[in-house]
């Protein structure tokens, strides 16, 4: 994937992930059920979760341009109901909030965000993409505790990967180990570097064969400390310790990996 995915793609797959979302709710077998991708969380948790960060998501798209993200007063209520057709109608107006504040807003209007110090812009257009993949993956936890997993869609799965490292990883905070390199590759044709230093972590992505962009580079990047491969959605789903490492193909110092999932930049 060469480009991001544009606003109303975004907006488009949010709607589809979150009829998706209600209709794995609707068919497990009750919300008392455990998640097995959230470990401690039952499907009511993983609802309330999501259905309360998206009305949060909501309010801080509508506010635009602010230090900080408006008090909970602004957001969390009405509280999430306990009977499972209530929750599921209060569920798909949570997401209706989400996708109407970014309709008003466009992709452009500034906003609070936690990834100050990402290669991500502070934008509603970065909150769009990132909301995308927060209600993917939980499609997923919540297709899992249904019994009914599905992998994720592979437009969603690609960019999912571009904006993890660009948002979640990315940031200028020490590096704590040796400088290190670490590629992604995705069977679809995707391909990221991580390149993790004193200065930080940076991600970009890595031309593929034959690209405008790969000729204009003039050269094909030396081999990574470490690769991951798999398909985008596998990628995806290990990125955000759904699936765990080793069930992808992994080349080079595996040690990075594992540095990677225990690194907290904010420390």
């Amino acid at each position: 994937m060469e480009k991001t995915l544009e606003f109303p793609d975004l907006l488009r797959l949010i709607d589809e992930r979150s009829i998706a979302f209600r209709a794995a709710v609707a068919s497990a077998p009750g919300l008392e059920v455990p998640v097995p991708t959230c470990p401690g969380w039952t499907l009511f948790d993983l609802v309330r979760h999501l259905g309360e960060g998206r009305r949060k998501w909501a309010a801080i798209v509508a506010a635009g341009p602010a230090a900080a993200p408006p008090d909970t007063s602004v957001w969390g209520v009405p509280a999430a109901p306990q009977e499972r057709e209530a929750l599921l109608d209060w569920w798909s107006a949570s997401a209706r909030q989400l996708l109407d504040a970014l309709r008003e807003s466009g992709p452009d209007r500034g906003c609070w965000t936690w990834w100050a110090t990402s290669q991500t812009p502070q934008t509603a257009g970065a909150a769009a993409r990132h909301q995308l993949q927060e209600i993917a993956v939980h499609t997923y936890d919540a297709q899992i505790t249904a019994g009914a997993r599905q992998p994720l869609p592979e437009e969603v799965a690609l960019d999912g990967v571009d904006e993890f490292l660009s948002t979640c990883c990315a940031t200028t905070s020490a590096w704590p180990h040796e400088p290190a390199t670490v590629d992604y590759h995705a069977t679809e044709g995707g391909r990221w570097r991580l390149t993790l230093s004193a200065d930080g972590a940076q991600a970009a992505r890595i031309p593929g064969p034959g690209t405008t962009s790969a000729a204009a580079a003039g050269e094909v990047p030396d081999a990574a400390d470490a690769c991951l491969r798999g398909t985008a959605g596998e990628l995806v789903l290990a990125l955000h310790g759904r699936i765990p490492v080793d069930s992808l193909k992994a080349d080079g110092d595996r040690r990075l990996f594992d540095r990677l999932l225990a690194w907290d930049p904010g420390e």
